[in-house]
């Protein structure tokens, strides 16, 4: 297990030289944000990148993510234009010797949540998702607000894309994500980058629109399109464990030996009811999920790949981008090796006692 951290570039106030005091850290996960989605990377922003992080002792582990264009989603024309440039994305990352790419599929929207800042017992703040919240929102009115995605769309564009979903079923939605993993794979493969694709956040529908990788058959289908390493899962289990139906350790030790486990989030949720949840700190104890039984799980298929904390709480008047301050995602960090270096002892003691 290789402990990595989510980086936003220069303007995120977490800064490289913080990141590297947390015991055990070795990578950082970012992307290249200041080119449009759809167009190529060049390969010297990408060694840029790469050089700048290098400068602080760490590796560029995870690019997180390559943006898919929602002409590729919804199955328009020119989608073949900007696939094309995906793939030579691909193999600019791979000259740089980045081989592990994250993205997801989900329309119009990333993560979604309804609030925030939501105040926990304890004072902290974090992201909470209510169900009844966002199906009396109207996201064309622009009343839901969230990083990523509310300044994204100039005007009319949101509106344009949900006339364009209006006929996306989830079996067209499926065909368009077969045309496009069909498409990348051989470039990936030869690139030596090995996909990783996130679960849908939260994994339901949302505001109408179809989200399809939500849960386990869902990742087999997924695997099955193309059959290959490189075509692999980032497992979320924020994600797919807001649906108390996904039991996550589970799912991990069904695709670790598989080994298509390219990437793992690691956080914990509370579910509060029906779809609807807060995120929690990674204690096992304050969410629904049993993180120490997660971590036992990618320990029995030995996994070596990049795992970061996700999502964090805003805790010690840290401000910032929601989700993503220091503290709490240090702390997680620090769990989360301190799990991995008990389950491996435990391991090397039952070996030596055979």
């Amino acid at each position: 297990m290789k402990l990595t951290f989510r980086w936003y570039g220069a303007q995120d106030p977490v800064k490289l030289e913080y990141i590297r005091q947390i015991p055990g850290m070795k990578g950082i996960v970012s992307a290249i944000y200041d080119i449009p989605v759809g167009e190529e990377w060049p390969l010297s922003k990408i060694e840029a990148l790469k050089k700048e992080v290098e400068a602080h002792s760490l590796e560029l582990s995870v690019i997180e993510s390559v943006p898919v264009h929602e002409a590729i989603k919804i199955g328009l024309p020119e989608r073949d234009k900007y696939i094309e440039n995906y793939k030579r994305t691909l193999h600019n990352l791979g000259k740089a010797g980045i081989n592990i790419v994250c993205y997801n599929f989900m329309p119009v929207f990333d993560w979604t949540r309804s609030k925030l800042d939501h105040e926990l017992p304890d004072g902290s703040t974090a992201l909470i998702y209510e169900e009844e919240i966002v199906q009396q929102m109207n996201p064309l009115t622009g009343e839901l607000k969230l990083p990523g995605w509310d300044t994204s769309y100039k005007d009319g564009e949101l509106a344009t894309l949900f006339d364009h979903y209006a006929g996306i079923s989830t079996e067209k939605l499926w065909e368009n994500l077969t045309y496009f993993i069909k498409a990348i794979m051989p470039a990936a493969e030869e690139a030596g980058v090995r996909m990783a694709i996130h679960p849908d956040d939260p994994p339901w529908p949302i505001f109408g629109l179809p989200r399809i990788i939500t849960d386990g058959d869902a990742l087999e289908r997924l695997l099955k399109i193309y059959d290959s390493p490189s075509n692999g899962l980032c497992l979320c289990s924020g994600s797919l464990g807001a649906n108390p139906a996904n039991d996550f350790p589970a799912l991990v030790r069904r695709f670790g030996k598989q080994s298509r486990v390219n990437f793992v989030h690691a956080r914990n949720v509370k579910i509060t009811g029906e779809k609807s949840f807060e995120e929690s700190a990674h204690l096992s104890t304050d969410g629904s999920l049993d993180m120490a039984e997660i971590i036992r799980a990618l320990r029995d298929f030995n996994y070596d790949g990049p795992i970061r904390p996700d999502h964090g709480r805003m805790i010690w008047g840290e401000t910032g981008r929601p989700g993503y301050g220091l503290y709490d995602r240090a702390l997680g960090a620090v769990y989360l090796n301190g799990m991995w270096e008990m389950v491996t002892k435990e391991r090397e003691r039952s070996l030596q006692n055979q």
